[in-house]
């Protein structure tokens, strides 16, 4: 069965880890017909689009699509294309798993860590809504629903009843904000209620950020609202090497875009040694949801053992090998598990 993907590979070092991913994929011997679309800084500032009509015709025809890093401005300009995609195809679930990979020097490089952390993906200040009441005084409006809520608390349950996790933890703030984040609690009460197999946990997000950073591996699955789960999905990635390491997955009820969550790095793009780990186990989400489970075992595989062997690892993560090293290590590796 061919496939077809919407490759979005960005700009800065995306299009390098684009590429990379691409042949990783290729490996596993899945055919992709890959429809590439260009999305840069430049063609948003050109266009005065953060999401043109084009790249949105392309996922809507695939529903899937695979995504490096696109440059975002700071504090001005566009707004995130990252967020803009999630809103206009209504990618409810950001799903970011977090494990630690063997050889890989961390900090926590003994704690054997593996969790998944759901943020719910359209609401909360991420909605936009501020506003300048008078001069130098602003006013964002934090948005909870009821149906996001129980739509985020649901697809986390489900999501762990299906590959056999045992723990769910509610991340909230509802000692402060009562009403707001009071709902979101009720919710995942509500839902975690119907899965009786599960153990369902809370923790205020302050003391949760606490926990992470000192028993980081008695934590299995944690649900959470749009900004505690960017801060808090950050954290965990700083935990087993960064940004450059972990994979996402935005999830709707009929698109699905995985990507990157690191940024352009424009100041190493076209070095040849932006490591390209992020978006290739990005891609192996991917696989696992076009239903090539093998081909994402594989993928995955390939990438444990070259960071297990440490001798083709990329400069960010102790090595000194190159983009076109490290992914044809990969690929080999792949091919080996033939």
């Amino acid at each position: 069965m061919h496939h077809t993907v919407t490759l979005i590979p960005g700009d800065g070092i995306g299009p390098e880890v684009a590429d990379a991913t691409v042949q990783a994929v290729e490996a596993t011997g899945v055919p992709i017909r890959w429809e590439r679309v260009e999305l840069t800084r430049e063609i948003i500032e050109q266009s005065g689009e953060s999401i043109p009509d084009y790249v949105l015709e392309s996922v809507h025809r695939t529903r899937v699509g695979l995504k490096g890093p696109v440059t975002t401005p700071v504090a001005g300009g566009f707004q995130s294309v990252n967020v803009a995609l999630r809103k206009r195809l209504d990618l409810f679930a950001n799903v970011r798993p977090v494990r630690t990979l063997p050889g890989l020097k961390t900090r926590f490089q003994d704690a054997n860590i593996d969790m998944i952390i759901f943020r719910e993906n359209t609401e909360d200040l991420y909605a936009g809504l501020e506003h300048e009441v008078v001069t130098d005084v602003v006013t964002s409006l934090k948005v909870i629903t009821r149906r996001a809520s129980e739509r985020i608390a649901r697809y986390a349950f489900e999501f762990a009843q299906r590959v056999g996790r045992r723990k769910i933890t509610a991340v909230h703030k509802a000692n402060i904000m009562k009403l707001g984040d009071g709902l979101f609690l009720r919710c995942c009460r509500e839902v975690a209620q119907e899965y009786p197999g599960i153990e369902y946990k809370e923790l205020i997000v302050d003391n949760a950020a606490m926990q992470l950073v000192l028993r980081p591996e008695t934590f299995d699955s944690l649900v959470m609202p749009n900004l505690y789960g960017d801060i808090v999905s950050d954290l965990a990635a700083g935990l087993v090497g960064g940004l450059g390491i972990v994979p996402g997955s935005n999830m709707g009820e009929r698109h699905a875009v995985f990507e990157a969550v690191h940024g352009s790095a424009p100041d190493i793009a076209g070095k040849g040694i932006a490591n390209p780990t992020a978006l290739m186990q990005s891609a192996g989400l991917m696989l696992a949801h076009l239903g090539e489970q093998a081909a994402s075992e594989k993928l995955q595989s390939g990438i444990t053992r070259v960071y297990a062997e440490g001798k083709h690892l990329t400069g960010d993560v102790g090595g000194k090998a190159t983009t076109k090293e490290f992914t044809e290590a990969i690929v080999a590796n792949i091919a080996g598990s033939h």
